[in-house]
């Protein structure tokens, strides 16, 4: 039997990925999951696998501070590899974040292989420092290729939950009704900046009789407008189902939340998180952006104007791109699905189970 050790903790964006590749594994396998105390892999993790967690953080002080957090990736190390040797583990796969420095590290001194998967389109700093000791470093943009050296690559995509390769109703409590509809989402963490922008257009959209759902997430507090067109909701788990049925998508530009929208080919805004590491969320945008998937905005004095203005003109009927009737929306829906990888989870299998 076959013992694997996922180690991926924090956004979303590192643990949904983790979690697709877990459910298109062998049921044979025996699985333990390698996060932190208080992250969402607590919350989203089935309880049938075992979660083991540890103490672990980025390294961004600096003098002495930056030494004690030196101090305690080492002993996170420690911790990696006696979990590795306790349990007999045969493969760690990883999905970036700082958990993924000291599970690489610890695999390399247990002997054991590991396998990376990187879904920005600027690697993250663990992948570009530690990339090279991986036994596989799966791509979720093939533009990441280029700022990586001495790495064994594989493209495979950054996989999805398995709700949003399938067709999903229109969820129940949303706004019915024949005019557009608007999807808001700042990603697993909420997007207070996002959030504000949007509220400061809100009245003009609900004017134009624009439908609009808003997920504000977890780190906001609800404007509590009474509007029938408009629903807040801090979360949901009917995300794939809204954005099946969206006509325009606002969003962080999250790897995650990118590859969700690129199989829904839906339409996108994209405002990049403005203190992304790295401006990792800016590079995954451009990259959306150069297919013609999205529209980019970034959060700042005039993005309130220049946001509204872009959504009346995507949804306005009447904006044409060629005389047989090709909406911008049209056009970007296709952008959005030449992107996009359906089947990116059972790639990363494959790649596991080779070294098993």
């Amino acid at each position: 039997m076959t013992k694997l050790l996922i180690a991926a903790s924090g956004t979303g964006g590192h643990i949904y990925p983790a979690l697709s590749v877990l459910e298109a594994l062998p049921e044979s396998w025996n699985i333990s999951w390698l996060g932190v105390e208080d992250r969402l892999e607590q919350a989203v993790l089935p309880k049938e696998y075992e979660l083991i967690t540890i103490p672990v953080h980025a390294i961004q002080a600096k003098g002495i501070g930056r030494y004690l957090q030196l101090i305690k990736l080492l002993f996170a190390i420690f911790l990696v590899a006696r979990l590795i040797r306790t349990k007999n583990i045969d493969i760690v796969f990883t999905t970036g974040g700082y958990i993924s420095a000291p599970s690489i590290i610890a695999s390399k001194l247990c002997g054991v292989p590991v396998i990376l998967h990187e879904s920005n389109a600027f690697p993250g700093k663990v992948t570009r420092l530690l990339g090279r000791f991986c036994d596989q470093v799966a791509l979720g943009l093939p533009v990441a290729e280029g700022y990586l050296r001495n790495c064994k690559l594989t493209l495979t995509g950054t996989p999805v939950r398995a709700e949003f390769l399938l067709p999903n109703s229109f969820p129940s409590w949303a706004p019915r009704g024949s005019t557009p509809l608007i999807v808001v989402m700042g990603g697993s963490q909420g997007a207070i900046g996002l959030n504000r922008m949007v509220r400061m257009v809100l009245p003009a959209l609900l004017n134009k009789g624009y439908r609009v759902v808003h997920i504000i997430g977890t780190n906001d507090n609800p404007a509590g407008i009474n509007n029938p067109n408009f629903v807040e909701k801090i979360f949901t788990e009917d995300v794939s189902g809204l954005l099946q049925h969206a006509d325009l998508v606002i969003s962080r530009s999250g790897a995650g939340a990118l590859s969700e929208l690129a199989v829904c080919k839906t339409p996108a805004i994209l405002i990049p998180y403005p203190y992304a590491a790295d401006n990792h969320q800016d590079f995954n945008a451009s990259y959306v952006a150069q297919f013609g998937g999205a529209l980019i905005i970034h959060e700042n004095v005039s993005g309130e104007q220049t946001l509204l203005n872009s959504i009346v003109r995507l949804l306005d009927k009447h904006s044409y791109v060629n005389d047989q009737g090709t909406t911008l929306l049209n056009k970007m829906s296709e952008g959005m699905g030449n992107i996009a990888f359906r089947d990116a989870h059972l790639g990363l299998v494959d790649i596991i189970c080779g070294y098993s």
